[in-house]
């Protein structure tokens, strides 16, 4: 069977077929500034002073929002993030949603969650987490919050098992893993058990990423000048301003590598933070990485992307990042996070209204993709 990963490339369009494409969800391929051009001669003359004022109406789904309680915190040394909100999940968050316009938040509990912990002990914590959201904030704000289930990934069996009571009691969307567990990724034989049954389930595991492994700190990250550590630059250095992104793109591409999506091929993977860099890698990683799984894979290596991934806007709220991730991805594939509370949640949908993007496409990406993934409705 041949794939079409792209179908915008075998096509050249006038305006008018460019448009119907658009309409019909064909999104890979296209800038946003190429999409606006097309759309309409007259939106490009709008002012600039009235791009602030575009489509105040329009909803949003923030798929990628963290959690956490003081246990947790406490659990992985993490009580200097007290201050930051993680863990008011009531009026406050609620009037952060109103203020920036956010319909809908699907919690995740704040990396690592309670993967590293081990046998009954972590068993029972992700039990807690999970029916801490259900009887709290799932429960007073009905309409407002929606969640991925924390899992024992330490235990996965254990894991399987309470990913399918949480979807099937309390209404779960699916799940969320934090990086590495121990020495493991998800393409591991011993998560099997859970990638079957997210599958069977038919809900999403998003990819978010996780703490180094100690020995990978010290190799890669651990060399900054001493009279500096207790600003933690190697810390950030080995997270969020680059080591997190590289690893997560790394465990996708070691499951496409190893088969998994041949073995589960309706699974669902998010990720988030604009694609964690995958845009910019793109073109060299399927050219080189298509030439030696030819025989390997079931379909061409680009193709997974288009089958089995899922993209977030998380914390890049940058028009020309999501320009490159148009480019490759369709926008059928795209939803819109804002990473709450480590990035401005009304600067994030702020900008995504001004985005020069026809409607129907914002729309998509905004909460209309998450509904279908999710079968939820905003």
């Amino acid at each position: 069977m041949k794939y079409s990963t792209n179908p915008l490339k075998q096509l050249t369009m006038g305006r008018r077929g460019f448009l119907a494409g658009t309409a019909l969800g064909i999104g890979a391929g296209l800038s946003t500034h190429v999409i606006v051009s097309a759309a309409d001669e007259n939106e490009t003359s709008e002012k600039t002073s009235d791009i602030s004022l575009r489509d105040q109406d329009l909803p949003f789904i923030g798929t990628e929002e963290t959690f956490s309680t003081h246990e947790l915190m406490v659990l992985n040394d993490r009580l200097f993030l007290e201050d930051t909100g993680l863990a008011e999940i009531g009026p406050r968050r609620i009037a952060a949603m109103d203020e920036a316009g956010l319909n809908v938040q699907i919690l995740s509990a704040h990396t690592p969650g309670v993967q590293n912990v081990p046998g009954q002990k972590g068993i029972d914590f992700a039990y807690r987490l999970n029916k801490m959201l259900v009887d709290g904030p799932m429960a007073s704000y009905p309409e407002r919050f929606q969640a991925f289930a924390t899992l024992p990934l330490q235990s996965p069996e254990a894991s399987a098992d309470e990913l399918e009571r949480t979807v099937r009691e309390d209404g779960f969307l699916g799940c969320l893993t934090n990086g590495i567990t121990g020495e493991k990724f998800l393409d591991h034989p011993d998560f099997e058990p859970l990638l079957a049954r997210a599958e069977a389930l038919d809900v999403p595991i998003y990819i978010h990423p996780g703490l180094p492994p100690d020995e990978v700190f010290q190799i890669y990250y651990s060399n900054m000048r001493p009279e500096y550590q207790k600003e933690f630059q190697d810390q950030v250095l080995s997270i969020s301003a680059y080591g997190w992104h590289q690893e997560v793109v790394t465990q996708c591409l070691r499951m496409i590598t190893s088969g998994v999506f041949d073995r589960h091929p309706n699974l669902q993977i998010i990720i988030g933070h604009m694609g964690e860099g995958l845009p910019f890698f793109y073109e060299r990683i399927v050219e080189k990485m298509s030439e030696v799984t030819e025989k390997s894979l079931d379909k061409p290596f680009e193709q997974y992307f288009h089958d089995n991934f899922w993209f977030t806007t998380s914390a890049f709220p940058q028009t020309e990042l999501l320009d490159l991730l148009l480019k490759h991805i369709s926008v059928d594939r795209v939803m819109f996070a804002t990473d709450y509370p480590f990035a401005d949640m009304k600067k994030q949908t702020d900008w995504f209204r001004a985005v020069a993007l026809p409607r129907e496409v914002k729309e998509k990406i905004a909460f209309r993709n998450a509904e279908k993934l999710f079968g939820m409705k905003v």
